[in-house]
């Protein structure tokens, strides 16, 4: 499929009631499709799809159309959100060790690249800490730097590892055996076929 098809495509699988926050709606889209503004309409469809709650479908379709427009952080948003729906998602308050004060002296950064070492409370069967990996996206922010803090979206590895973890709870991120950030959960989203532990 070129571009406008899959534009298109996604645009089918949103309610029509469905808007922006700024009251744009599937039939604004279509508007901006049929006058070739694929690019306004991609990011149209991404602030609908973050407002609601879209099938794995539209994010992929999405997804590819910014690999072939060639915008890299709209397309790497969109796979990320795939993720999301698929191993489920862990928002968090993230602060980062002082450079002075940890191992890492340069910024992370914010789209999906980092997948550190989290340690979450479980121990291993000799009783020390086990730690369980999650890939990292820093919200409305490109980088974030050492001692910085931000909201994040944590993507779990195994996401069946994550299923005890509460809203409230401090989580601390490893990049090695040293602590490089700590994390308190806002809000969790499991996947769809997962069910949390009682």
């Amino acid at each position: 499929m070129d571009v406008p098809e899959l534009l298109e495509s996604a645009s089918l699988l949103v309610p029509e009631e469905t808007a922006t926050v700024n009251d744009i709606t599937v039939r604004d889209i279509w508007d901006y499709l049929a006058h070739d503004e694929w690019e306004i309409a991609l990011g149209l469809l991404e602030e609908i799809g973050d407002a609601r709650s879209l099938p794995l479908t539209f994010w992929a379709k999405l997804a590819e159309a910014a690999e072939q427009l060639r915008l890299e952080r709209s397309a790497a948003w969109c796979h990320w959100r795939c993720s999301e729906i698929r191993n489920g998602v862990i928002r968090a308050d993230l602060t980062l060790r002082p450079a002075a004060d940890a191992r890492r002296t340069t910024p992370i950064s914010g789209a999906g690249v980092l997948r550190p070492m989290w340690d979450i409370g479980h121990l291993s069967p000799t009783g020390e800490r086990a730690v369980s990996i999650a890939a990292l996206w820093v919200e409305n922010m490109p980088v974030l730097a050492p001692g910085g803090r931000a909201s994040v979206r944590l993507v779990p590895f195994t996401p069946s590892h994550w299923t005890h973890v509460q809203p409230g709870q401090q989580i601390t991120m490893h990049e090695d055996r040293t602590v490089a950030g700590t994390a308190v959960i806002l809000e969790i989203h499991h996947p769809a076929t997962a069910m949390p532990a009682r």
